[in-house]
Order: C-alpha cells, then sequence, then structure tokens
C-alpha cells in the first residue's frame, strides 16, 4: 500500500535467500507455499533481489517472464511480466501485486504477501489454464513512491486493455476478503460470494478501501479490482486512517506495514489457502461465464 514514507535505496548480499529452500514447481501449493514464497521474497533487501526470488520461483513454473524497465517522475524502475498462455485471440485478465517495499522493514505483509498470492494463482492457472481468457501475471515496481510502475504500464502506447486487472496488496491475515471492486454486484462478486460461503470465509466487496496499484487502471477506465486479505473488524478502521481519522483502536494492519514489525512473524496463514481457493474459484467461474 501507498504511503508518504521515503524511500532510499537498500543493497544487502542474497545469501539468505539463496539459502532458503527450492519450492515445488507444480500446480501450487496452497498456504504453505505462499508463506516459503513470502519468506524468500522478504529477505532481499533491495527490489533486485526481491525480483529475484520472484523470477526464480517463475523459472521453476516454467512461466516465460522479461523486465520492462521504466522512468516516471525522475525515478528508473522495472516491472517484471510473466505469461501463462491461452487461447490465441482470447481477452487478457492481468494479475498483479508491487514487488517493491518501503525502507523499514522487511516488506512482508506490504507486498510479498500480495507477490506470493500472484505467484500461487499463477502456479495454478498454468496447471489447469481457464478456457476464455489468456493469462498475464505482473509485479510492479515503485508502487510505494506513487503507484509509478503500475502507471508506467497502462500509459505505455499499444498497450492491449484487459478484459480485467486483478490486484493483490496486503495478503498476510485475518478471516476476511476484503475486495475493491467499482461495482457493486458484477458477475465476479457474485461467484466470490458463492465460493465464500462454501469455504466459510468472510467476504466484503466495496469501492472504499486504500490507494494502490488499481487506481492506476482505473484512471485510464480500465476495468481493475483489488484483493486484501484481513481481519473483518480490521476494515473499518482501516479506512478510518485513510480519511485522516483515529480509529479508538490502531488496526493491526496499520500497526505493522511501514515500520519495523513488517516480518514473516506478523503473517498468520491460517485462511490464505481458503482465500486464494476463493479468488481462484470466483476467477473460473466468471471465464466460464464469457464464453
Amino acid at each position: 500500500m501507498t504511503s508518504k514514507t521515503p524511500l532510499r535505496p537498500l543493497w544487502a548480499g542474497l545469501l539468505l535467500l539463496l539459502a532458503l529452500p527450492t519450492l515445488a514447481a507444480d500446480g501450487g501449493g496452497g498456504a504453505a507455499t505462499w508463506k516459503e514464497q513470502v519468506a524468500r521474497i522478504s529477505e532481499g533487501a533491495d527490489t533486485g533481489a526481491r525480483g529475484l526470488a520472484i523470477t526464480r520461483r517463475l523459472d521453476a513454473l516454467n512461466v516465460p517472464w522479461r523486465e520492462e524497465a521504466f522512468e516516471q517522475k525522475e525515478k528508473q524502475g522495472r516491472n517484471l511480466l510473466a505469461d501463462l498462455g491461452g487461447k490465441e485471440g482470447a481477452p487478457l485478465l492481468l494479475i498483479g501485486a508491487h514487488y517493491d517495499r518501503v525502507a523499514v522493514g522487511h516488506g512482508a505483509t506490504d507486498n510479498a504477501s500480495g507477490s506470493a498470492a500472484v505467484l500461487e494463482l499463477a502456479a495454478r492457472l498454468k496447471a489447469r489454464p481457464l478456457t476464455n481468457h489468456r493469462v498475464q501475471i505482473a509485479f510492479w515496481d515503485l508502487e510505494e513512491a506513487g503507484l509509478l510502475g503500475s502507471h508506467a504500464y497502462v500509459t505505455t502506447p499499444n498497450r492491449e486493455k484487459p478484459a480485467l486487472y486483478v490486484n493483490f496488496d496486503v495478503f498476510g491475515w485475518g478471516d476476511t476478503l476484503w475486495m475493491m471492486s467499482p461495482q457493486a454486484d458484477t458477475p465476479l462478486i457474485g461467484a466470490l460470494r458463492k465460493a465464500s460461503e462454501t469455504r466459510k470465509i468472510g467476504f466484503q466487496p466495496g469501492e472504499h478501501y486504500p490507494p494502490t496499484d488499481h487506481l492506476a487502471f482505473l484512471k485510464e477506465e480500465w476495468p481493475a479490482v483489488s484483493f486484501s486479505l484481513v481481519g473483518g473488524t480490521e476494515i473499518d478502521p482501516i479506512l478510518a486512517v485513510f480519511a485522516g481519522k483515529t480509529p479508538a483502536t490502531p488496526p493491526k494492519v496499520m500497526q505493522v506495514i511501514h515500520s519495523p514489525r513488517d516480518t514473516v512473524a506478523e503473517l498468520d496463514d491460517g485462511r490464505v489457502g481458503d482465500a486464494l481457493d476463493v479468488i481462484e474459484q470466483g476467477l473460473r467461474d466468471w471465464d466460464a461465464a464469457a464464453h
């Protein structure tokens, strides 16, 4: 999530990153694989190391990827893009998350958690592709500097407009799948609600949501939604903070992100697998309805 925290370059070795065990190159391993991948990404002390953790996972999945360098507001960054394939000529589903972090903490919740969720969905959608959409995934740089990576992407001339962009930011614990959607009732929301009832996990869609990369797409009038996994009781206090108010009890999210507490120790993967199952099923139902 975006804040006004200033950034500064961080450079460190990759020994801890390289020492972590190799992840399975199959159709995804649920919450356990997600948590391992969060650890890999958050061990990276700079954006380059975090990107290396992501691309090593893509290589293990045999997913081709590429870098797109950009310059925005006198800052240079690189987005990572990968193609999962699909029926030629089919509309595009784009799934993404930012992989940069602020200078303090390890950026585990914000946003290695979201990047790992994208990688987990990528494994599943590669193993069992959608029927009516091609799928690409993206990892945005410089979100914390003002959504610069996603803005660079959507403003690139002749860029293909996706049928939908699905964003992930702060996906680290809790009992509620929080969804930003400009529309109150869509086929995707209906499918997600049904899947969440089956999985017995909270689901709260709505247009009020913290600022993150979905906004770059909506600004260009490209369809976009965003997901977080948090405690249901945190949502109203989070919105209060972003509205400039002081809630009686500070939500955990606002105590963790952009602070030294943002490490893997704060994560709780108890409902991550269920949340990913809900999103996968919702996207499959949405895809099936698009024939």
